[in-house]
């Protein structure tokens, strides 16, 4: 089965020029032109990845996002013109696995897409070394097998990429990991973006399974190294 790539911008010869290649390198071409539409599209055809523009009419990118996010955990790109760090902050916040500042080449585009996908949907390295049965630390139990988190027995409601970076320093409590290294377990060895990717979604990891994310019980930072889990 092709891989089904949603291309949402507002310019409609950048949407013909990224779909011209990505047809060419084998995918399955949607697209959208707003906001509204991308969250139709999206519905009706389940992409398994999505290049996502910031500035969009009806709702904007993150707006979109949020809404995505509600029932879809496909991969998205963000594409922005802004080049502001908090604006990526903004993006990546939001459920985005990666961004690329306009302008850009098409071709690093496929790049990255392909680097993402090597990362299979719904699994990764990291979760499939871990043991399957479930890990208990405190209130947390991970569950490899299912893919599932709970706090307090409750379930806790984790992205793919989420779930993939707590099982990856759960794997091993009390081990740094370098931003480096968890890119490369995590995402992929290829990945060519900003490290600062990881500080987001581990922001985001914390909010759902720490008590308090100001001061964390499981992930915790190591200054200046990276991040562990905690014993």
């Amino acid at each position: 089965m092709s891989i089904r790539v949603l291309v949402v911008d507002d310019e409609k010869n950048l949407v013909n020029l990224l779909r011209g290649y990505l047809e060419r390198e084998g995918f399955e071409v949607h697209e959208a032109l707003d906001g509204p539409s991308a969250v139709e599209v999206a519905r009706r055809v389940g992409p398994d990845l999505i290049v996502l523009d910031w500035m969009l009419p009806g709702l904007d990118g993150p707006q979109v996002l949020s809404e995505l996010r509600r029932f879809s955990d496909a991969y998205v790109i963000m594409l922005t013109a802004r080049s502001e760090e908090v604006d990526k902050i903004v993006g990546l916040s939001a459920g985005a696995d990666d961004y690329l500042t306009k302008p850009f080449s098409p071709g690093e585009l496929v790049a990255r897409i392909r680097a993402m996908l090597r990362r299979p949907r719904g699994g990764s390295s990291a979760a499939n070394a871990a043991a399957d049965a479930p890990l208990e630390f405190g209130e947390l139990t991970i569950d490899p097998a299912r893919r599932e988190v709970r706090r307090r027995g409750a379930e806790v409601s984790l992205t793919a990429l989420e779930f993939d970076l707590l099982s990856a320093l759960a794997s091993r409590p009390g081990l740094v990991f370098t931003r480096r290294q968890l890119l490369e377990r995590v995402w992929d060895e290829s990945y060519f973006g900003s490290e600062h990717v990881v500080d987001v979604h581990v922001a985001n990891l914390r909010k759902k399974i720490e008590k308090d994310p100001a001061n964390p019980r499981y992930v915790q930072t190591v200054r200046g190294v990276g991040y562990r889990f905690a014993r």
